[in-house]
């Protein structure tokens, strides 16, 4: 871990891709997550509100947005490292972990995360969990590096019982309700955002067990892409102005 820390700096020292450099090349590398309420595909178009928000700041800047569909926060973060990605467009909450290693922008969202479970059912046997305590004992699943893993840590050492968290790699928070549905898991922890947009999908589920406080939300770039930020503040500042 040492050593990867150590490279990732050498390799900022040797190559700066901030602004100026975007701007030079012409297009901004974004990492976007694929679901239903900030990037999908709606017949031959795309639609979402990160999507627009990318629109905006392409019609306004004169970059041509690439988007790289990445649902693994880690991986982004990586690829960012890298300078694979410029910026990950996806409601990172902000906290001050995160804030160690990435630098955010202005707010973008105000969320939370979600326990997604049947409802009471008394043929169903899975118990119904009406607030964290009643998470003891509880295995429950997350997208892989989900931002809800730090949370449900915290819950357990809270409680100082354990939760058994399963990381599902390649799916998206919109699978793991689906999966919820067809009572192929029991429990799972999603943004309140994309449950709310599912809701109405899923009558049979209940959305209503809030697992964290509500938290700032933004997206995510590189500590050392200063310019950048400063643009992308000014882009997202006018953007919710205009919506």
């Amino acid at each position: 871990m040492l050593l990867l820390l150590i490279t990732i700096r050498l390799n900022t020292k040797m190559y700066i891709r901030d602004y100026p450099e975007i701007k030079e090349s012409g297009v901004l590398n974004v990492a976007i997550e694929y679901n239903s309420v900030d990037f999908y595909v709606v017949g031959d178009s795309v639609a979402g509100i990160q999507y627009d928000l990318c629109q905006y700041i392409a019609k306004n800047s004169g970059l041509t947005v690439q988007f790289f569909l990445e649902n693994d926060l880690e991986s982004a973060i990586q690829k960012l490292d890298n300078k694979e990605f410029d910026v990950i467009a996806q409601n990172i909450p902000i906290t001050n972990k995160n804030n160690q290693f990435l630098a955010f922008t202005t707010p973008t969202a105000l969320s939370k995360q979600v326990l997604i479970q049947r409802k009471r059912n008394e043929m169903d046997s899975v118990p119904f969990v009406s607030n964290q305590l009643e998470l003891a004992g509880k295995t429950v699943f997350v997208t892989k590096n989900s931002p809800a893993i730090l949370r449900l840590n915290n819950i357990s050492e809270e409680i100082a019982e354990p939760i058994f968290i399963k990381e599902i790699s390649g799916y998206t928070s919109e699978q793991l309700i689906y999966m919820v549905d067809k009572k192929e898991i029991d429990y799972a922890v999603v943004d309140k955002e994309i449950s709310l947009k599912n809701s109405e999908l899923f009558p049979d589920l209940d959305f209503t067990t809030d697992i964290s406080f509500t938290q700032l939300q933004a997206w995510a770039l590189r500590k050392t892409s200063p310019d950048l930020l400063d643009s992308l503040n000014v882009w997202i500042a006018a953007f919710k102005r205009n919506k």
